[in-house]
């Protein structure tokens, strides 16, 4: 709890950090409709890939700060010195993270009602897919960003590592929505992301935190 307390109340400080994303995810939703213009067939065609694209830039774009400044102020070696459970803190981080970012995207996603003249139904279910697979794609985006810790710059190969993972994620979302939007069945895959992101939450923080560790000792 007093992890839990002490990330919330720095990430509620830097508010700055973690609206950028949220804005950069508004900008794409709000231009393209501009870009592609107003005939109403094609924007429901195309509103579903042009949200979760959104969703997954401003989730790789708002990656940069997790880790890094706990390195540079001190925080990570405090913990591993202190012997703390750095998968918890990882996961805690994680969590705090995208309940500021991927949670919010989730209901700034409902914009596509008037953006892209989704239907209140395809809304829902393209809330509910980036709700279970915004937790897969946000750990995918960790273990890269902890692999470039220590490497300077390593911020802009964050994206092209976490971003080949993340496709198949992208794939299968935006194919769920469009099976429901055929009056087919795509629960399967809604479970599926749903599976894929429990095990990454399971797995990941281990595996975060080990990376940290030995960014930390070099």
């Amino acid at each position: 709890m007093q992890l839990w307390r002490r990330e919330w109340q720095v990430k509620q400080q830097g508010a700055v950090q973690w609206l950028y994303p949220l804005v950069l995810f508004l900008v794409i939703i709000t231009l393209f409709p501009l870009a592609v213009g107003s005939e109403p067939a094609l924007l429901r065609r195309l509103g579903v890939s042009a949200v979760w694209i959104a969703a997954l830039l401003s989730l790789v774009m708002g990656v940069d700060g997790l880790f890094k400044p706990a390195l540079d102020n001190g925080t990570l070696a405090q913990l591993v010195v202190a012997k703390a459970s750095l998968p918890l803190w990882v996961l805690i981080r994680l969590v705090i993270h995208w309940i500021f970012s991927s949670g919010i995207v989730a209901i700034l996603s409902l914009l596509a009602v008037p953006l892209f003249q989704l239907s209140w139904f395809e809304a829902g279910i393209l809330m509910a897919s980036i709700v279970t697979g915004s937790p897969m794609l946000l750990m995918l985006s960790a273990v890269a960003s902890s692999l470039t810790l220590s490497l300077k710059n390593g911020a802009v190969l964050v994206p092209l590592i976490a971003l080949p993972m993340q496709l198949p994620v992208l794939i299968f979302a935006t194919g769920a929505v469009d099976l429901f939007a055929t009056g087919l069945n795509g629960l399967p895959i809604l479970a599926l992301l749903l599976a894929g992101s429990i095990l990454s939450v399971l797995v990941m923080p281990w595996v975060i935190a080990l990376t940290l560790k030995m960014s930390w000792l070099n």
